[in-house]
């Protein structure tokens, strides 16, 4: 009841004459029908009434403008005639989960000249033997049934064919955006021809810095050349001072 009364509530704040779309799921019906929603709504194009317990569209008000009608999860078994009196317009029904048993329940819809998708998901009438072939033929209008075309063919989702206008959009924006990347790059080579002096010597000394092992590497093995050259060159004057003695007296005997 609580829920009721928030939904007329919502309904009576807004101007109904301004309202295109409106969900009304999971609140709950009286006698065949929604406190508040009337004739008033004459610009609506999207109805929702998922499990509000409709036994009857009797008491639906005439929306001509109705295009896509939500009535999933009710108690609805017939009278299925009254919308092509009411929404003439339909171009989309789901009835899913409703108590629809058989064929001449659905052949009331083949005034709506305009319906191109039912859903009878999670009714009996699935259940009748060659039930797609059947409906296909009685309801030539259509292109959809349960989501899929006769040839199995799943129905296309409206927001991913936005989606998809949006990328194709953002493909078109980047082919003709190289420029744009271009003036990156040279943005980044002025930039790299404005570094002055210094900033030059600071790049070097990080770089050294970076190589800081290796250069004490090369100075550790320097040092160990040196230092074996050093012991080489004295190895040599030892052999020198050894040999002077000889020499001199090799002079005193000539």
């Amino acid at each position: 009841m609580e829920m009721k009364k928030r939904i007329t509530l919502e309904l009576r704040n807004r101007a109904p004459e301004k309202v295109t779309e409106l969900v009304l799921d999971n609140c709950r019906s009286s006698n065949g029908e929604i406190e508040g929603l009337n004739e008033s709504f004459k610009e609506l194009e999207f109805l929702s009434m998922a499990n509000v317990e409709l036994t009857s569209l009797a008491r639906l008000p005439t929306l001509s403008k109705l295009r896509k009608l939500e009535l999933s999860d009710n108690i609805i078994s017939g009278g299925l005639e009254v919308l092509a009196e009411k929404c003439p317009n339909l171009t989309y029904l789901n009835l899913s989960g409703n108590k629809i048993k058989d064929l001449s329940t659905v052949e009331a819809l083949q005034n709506l000249k305009n319906l191109k998708s039912l859903d009878l998901f999670n009714c009996e009438i699935t259940n009748l033997e060659d039930y797609r072939e059947s409906v296909f033929e009685l309801l030539h209008q259509i292109t959809y049934l349960d989501g899929f075309d006769q040839e199995d063919n799943e129905a296309p989702d409206s927001e991913e064919e936005e989606d998809e206008g949006d990328e194709d959009d953002d493909e078109d924006e980047d082919e003709a955006g190289p420029p744009g990347e271009y003036e990156e790059d040279d943005d980044e080579d002025d930039g790299g021809s404005d570094l002055g002096e210094g900033e030059e010597e600071e790049e070097e000394v990080g770089l050294s810095y970076l190589m800081k092992e290796e250069i004490q590497d090369e100075e550790d093995d320097d040092d160990y050349v040196e230092e074996r050259g050093d012991e080489e060159e004295e190895g040599v004057q030892g052999e020198k001072r050894k040999r002077d003695p000889e020499d001199e007296g090799e002079e005193e005997d000539d």
